[in-house]
């Protein structure tokens, strides 16, 4: 009897390794058909995930119910599943290279557990290539079985977007690979009980990476676009967002906008692609070039702010700047490579004092990761930098931001949400 079928008719079940924004909603999904065991190393996080709490803040304790999983952080319950999904974190080190840490460690969980006849998916973001030259060999060291001939791998790359309750795991396409044309079929019929518009069947493991990495290369590069125009544009003294307008009556044209591009996909997942690039002796210079304009986005809207402050006649030394806003996007709670953290440490290296309010975000975790936490809101602001569109600032009006502004205070609207509607503050947006 095929995988599939032992998984369907709940014979066995599939294990889900990492439980953050990719994995738990994976898990939750496939324990309202099938039996899953859900994996994390975070002992504290296994524990809120058994009382029906996501330490994600993503899904509601609703989402819990009904289903047929059981938490864990033993390697050693991990023995009960046949089908393996992991789904940890591949981030980028200070250097912007790929680290590859909780990717191996989470194959060395899964080698520890792996039988005879056992399948391995991995859904990490990674450069093509890494799952066979990086992962398997792990899987073999610690398994001691041999890669094909006693399990079989495939790659089925993530495509959850944090904050959207509309393109859910369930209802996205899924992009399925496989080592052999048995596992592609079984890995597509798994994935098929629960993905809704089914799968596509990618013709490699290979094709599969580099299909998910483009993904968020093509958008990186075309934000990075509109930013540098966004600078061209206000050496013009023209509004980025008028001529966006203007030029969006084009049937073809894409609709792209500047903004600050941080998070864990789109801000991370280019440099995956061009480390692997430069392995293989070739510079990529669009994607390079896209990755440093957008990264230098936060500076810039820092230095914007100072100078409009400065030529107001304020001193800069003595300044307080509010920023509202501290995660990576607008209406979630992740704070992972937010380039907020980019105008905070621009701004203090000017001396101005920074205070910053977010209504997703935690204190303590912008601490840790940062260094600074969020503030109480007060008055007397010489500048306020709007630069997540969180839904609880979208009704905000000129009379909200006088009332916290000082005399001559300066509004800078990073995304535009309140183009046309400030004329009487001196206001700024990219």
């Amino acid at each position: 009897m095929k995988i599939y079928d032992d998984i369907k008719n709940k014979k066995t079940s599939i294990a889900v390794i990492g439980l953050g924004y990719v994995g738990l909603p994976i898990a939750l999904a496939f324990a309202k058909k099938v039996k899953v065991i859900g994996f994390d190393i975070n002992e504290k996080r296994v524990g809120m995930m058994k009382k029906g709490i996501d330490p994600s803040n993503e899904l509601s304790k609703k989402d819990f119910e009904n289903s047929d999983i059981s938490f864990t952080h033993k390697i050693e319950d991990l023995k009960k599943a046949k089908f393996f999904i992991v789904a940890v974190p591949t981030p980028i080190d200070e250097h912007n290279f790929p680290d590859l840490k909780p990717l191996i460690g989470a194959s060395t969980s899964v080698g520890k557990a792996l039988k005879k006849g056992d399948y391995v998916v991995y859904e990490s973001t990674v450069y093509p290539g890494c799952t066979e030259e990086d992962c398997i060999p792990v899987l073999e060291q610690h398994s001691k079985l041999k890669f094909k001939s006693d399990f079989k791998v495939g790659y089925s790359p993530e495509r959850i977007n944090p904050g959207d309750k509309e393109h859910t795991i369930t209802k996205i396409l899924k992009i399925v690979s496989g080592c052999d044309a048995e596992s592609l079929d079984q890995i597509s019929k798994v994935y098929e009980i629960i993905v809704e518009p089914g799968t596509h069947k990618a013709s490699s493991i290979k094709v599969a990476e580099a299909a998910k990495i483009i993904e968020n290369t093509q958008r990186d590069v075309n934000i990075a676009l509109m930013n540098e125009l966004s600078i061209i544009f206000n050496k013009m003294g023209i509004n980025t967002y008028d001529v966006l307008a203007a030029a969006g009556t084009k049937w073809n044209f894409l609709k792209f906008f500047p903004g600050l591009v941080g998070g864990h996909c789109i801000g991370v997942d280019p440099y995956y692609l061009t480390y692997k690039a430069e392995s293989l002796g070739y510079h990529a210079k669009v994607i390079n070039s896209g990755r440093y304009v957008n990264d230098s986005m936060g500076n810039y809207v820092a230095k914007n702010i100072v100078k409009k402050i400065s030529a107001l006649g304020k001193n800069i030394s003595k300044s307080r700047v509010l920023i509202m806003g501290a995660t990576f996007k607008e209406d979630v709670s992740d704070i992972r490579n937010s380039k907020v953290a980019d105008i905070y440490k621009e701004l203090r290296s000017f001396g101005v004092k920074v205070e910053i309010i977010d209504p997703h975000a935690d204190s303590d975790e912008l601490k840790h990761e940062y260094g600074f936490g969020l503030n109480k809101l007060t008055k007397g602001y010489d500048g306020i930098i709007v630069a997540v569109n969180h839904k609880e600032y979208k009704s905000l009006d000129e009379k909200y931001f006088k009332a916290l502004l000082s005399k001559n205070g300066v509004l800078v609207d990073v995304k535009g949400m309140y183009k046309g509607k400030i004329k009487n503050i001196e206001y700024w947006s990219l």
